[in-house]
């Protein structure tokens, strides 16, 4: 791709302030690996509508409420890999989790959890910002 990909990532939740990562499976970049919801955006689609259909569709949540905290480049990593541009919103979401067959499994994580978890696309580096600007430091 000659051209970079607007990625909507969610960032959910629960009440002990842990997030809902998925373990991902039948996926060519992330089999085995686990990722924050979410996915491209769509030609015609806006980006709150991605939003809401990429969380609804990967964890059965709907969106309450989003609120749009941070980008995060994700440069190719080889000639011809894709260039993304990961947009990151904190969710407010009503439901019960039913994941779709893209995931194997989820988990709800915290800071002390972070290094427990492979995670993939760059998320690891946007829950550190994250945490790290929920606690005061910076966005």
């Amino acid at each position: 791709m000659n051209y970079p990909v607007p990625i909507v990532r969610m960032i959910v939740t629960n009440n002990e302030n842990k997030v809902l990562v998925l373990n991902r499976q039948n996926s060519a970049y992330a089999s085995g690996r686990w990722c924050l919801p979410g996915g491209k955006v769509n030609y015609g689609e806006t980006i709150a509508e991605a939003v809401q259909a990429e969380l609804k569709e990967e964890t059965g949540l709907r969106c309450t409420r989003s609120t749009f905290l941070f980008y995060q480049d994700s440069l190719p990593t080889a000639p011809g890999k894709m260039h993304g541009i990961n947009l990151y919103f904190d969710c407010r979401v009503s439901g019960s989790v039913v994941l779709n067959d893209e995931s194997c499994d989820y988990a709800w994580i915290g800071p002390s959890d972070l290094e427990r978890y492979a995670l993939v696309f760059l998320n690891d580096q946007a829950l550190e910002r994250y945490w790290g600007h929920a606690n005061g430091g910076p966005a």
